[in-house]
């Protein structure tokens, strides 16, 4: 009977030692999840690249119930982008809120006294790499680059160069062309790409140098023209998007001689002051939403580089690109050169 008792007692026991190691190895797992709606944050206008892509990661996250609350798309492009960063910043320790970003954490710090580094956030991942495009109106006889801007130099400052916000990256991609080109263009800064591709089609702006997705709707619809891209290679989608045209057709800017090359980042940011367990959620969430066919589909329809860079390397590439950012501005005439 004794000998039943002992069995029977460490029977009992070896059940509460697994049962323990079970929610032990079960925690880490399940560290910390939402618990209401998250406020995805666009420090910009609607209708532009970074909205899109909120709005399609969006419904990813819908379509598969990656999440268990809603995603809420806010869009806080006021003051060039600013608004929505500080309102970021300023969430600190709120997991509930996640940022997009761009490269405005970096132009808007260096061009004005705003009170910001993208280092009082919290990284996440970048998760693609976004082209830009030199646009025409179809209606124009231009056809190269080389004729468009041979046109622009012979009348300095007739031609309008529209783009989003002031001193951000599309005014630093014009004051490049003009300074590799000879032009001299006056840049009309928009709240966003959206809004300066419809000016483009209304003839108020002679160019932009929007994203593929600001723009493809209007180059489908061949209301606008892909002169170049400020990139070292052409893009590598094949699949026509226009009658006779892919990305892959459209060519390098350097291989008509203005040889700019600019890229940007499609990244996630949280607010100051949250946890490894919160960048993990949002990173495992991010991973699956990268892995779906959708995903994929909007990168190929938009001309997105994908990659998905997270933790130590993602912080060494924003070091980089910040640098190479100071150094773009301050040839610009936007930062002081110290």
């Amino acid at each position: 009977m004794k000998r039943q008792i002992r069995k029977l007692g460490y029977g009992v026991l070896l059940l509460v030692v697994a049962a323990l190691s079970s929610v032990a190895t079960a925690t880490p797992a399940a560290a910390w999840e939402p618990t209401r709606p998250v406020e995805v944050i666009v420090p910009a206008g609607a209708g532009g690249a970074s909205d899109q892509m909120a709005r399609t990661i969006q419904g990813i996250v819908m379509k598969y119930k990656l999440m268990k609350t809603p995603m809420m798309i806010l869009n806080m492009g006021g003051a060039n982008g600013a608004e929505g960063i500080i309102d970021t910043k300023e969430s600190k320790g709120n997991p509930h809120k996640l940022m997009v970003a761009f490269s405005a954490i970096y132009t808007i710090p260096i061009s004005t006294n705003l009170p910001f580094n993208w280092r009082d956030l919290n990284p996440v991942a970048m998760i693609a790499m976004d082209e830009f495009i030199l646009w025409v109106n179809a209606e124009t006889k231009y056809k190269t680059p080389k004729e468009y801007l041979a046109a622009v130099k012979a009348a300095p400052g007739t031609f309008k160069m529209g783009g989003t916000g002031s001193k951000r990256e599309d005014q630093i991609i014009t004051v490049a062309v003009d300074k590799i080109a000879g032009t001299k263009f006056t840049y009309i800064p928009y709240k966003s790409g959206g809004e300066a591709s419809v000016q483009l089609v209304g003839k108020h702006i002679d160019s932009n140098v929007n994203n593929p997705s600001e723009s493809i709707a209007q180059w489908r619809a061949d209301q606008v023209r892909a002169l170049c891209v400020f990139s070292d290679k052409r893009m590598g989608f094949d699949k026509k998007v226009t009658k006779d045209q892919s990305w892959a057709d459209i060519p390098t800017c350097k291989e008509d001689g203005i040889d700019v090359q600019y890229h940007m980042l499609r990244a996630f940011f949280l607010p100051p002051g949250t946890s490894a367990d919160h960048v993990a959620f949002y990173n495992d969430m991010l991973k699956k939403v990268v892995a779906t066919q959708e995903w994929k589909d909007y990168l190929e329809k938009n001309a997105l580089k994908d990659n998905y860079v997270t933790g130590a390397e993602f912080v060494k590439f924003l070091e980089k690109d910040e640098a190479f950012h100071k150094k773009l501005m301050q040839e610009a005439g936007f930062a002081e050169k110290k």
